[in-house]
């Protein structure tokens, strides 16, 4: 059964080499020693620590492994506050953003339906406007009818005008010669 994940397991062990190798030379400046300087090049060898100080280092080990777990879970609680506020942030925006979506749709459909609205209106006003010019061009038609027919009326009312003087020149003519200057001044 294993017990820690990989990674989890290779940073304890970091961590705990990191602190035998301080408690080691710690150990090592107390007692006026060296590491040996040759032979494997990646492998210090330390006197062996007297009984005692292993139980004193693995204690220490153990606090330094807790601080580590500690620090790893205040990490991590940190991080999970921070993606909690990211998510809860981008919720909130995704919240307004859909909102002003639905205000500018309902705005659109608003401002359709006014212009459909107004469209309308203008259709009819047109309707009633093209009825208006039909029944003045009736009404042209008819007004010009009755200026013709009212030229017509006074050409017809000249000529019996001028027969009717023609018809008082003649008899006036032959009953009285001298009146003939008279009617020539009057007409």
């Amino acid at each position: 059964m294993q017990l820690f994940n990989h990674p989890l397991t290779i940073a304890i062990h970091d961590t705990a080499r990191v602190c035998v190798f301080a408690t080691s030379l710690n150990c090592m400046a107390q007692r006026g020693s060296r590491a040996p300087v040759g032979g494997d090049e990646g492998v210090l060898s330390f006197p062996s620590p007297l009984a005692p100080d292993k139980g004193a280092t693995a204690l220490d080990l153990v606090y330094q492994a807790a601080d580590v777990f500690r620090d790893m879970e205040k990490h991590a609680r940190v991080t999970e506050a921070r993606a909690q506020s990211l998510c809860t942030s981008a919720i909130e925006r995704l919240r307004l953003a859909e909102g002003r979506a639905e205000a500018a749709e309902r705005a659109q459909r608003e401002l359709t339906v006014a212009t459909q609205t107004k469209l309308q209106d203008a259709c009819r006003a047109l309707e009633q406007a093209q009825c208006c010019i039909e029944a003045q061009k009736d009404k042209l038609t008819a007004v010009e009818l009755r200026a013709e027919v009212a030229e017509a009326e006074a050409r017809q009312a000249k000529e019996a005008l001028a027969l009717v003087e023609e018809a008082i020149r003649k008899r006036l003519l032959c009953a009285n010669p001298h009146a003939d200057g008279r009617l020539a001044a009057v007409a």
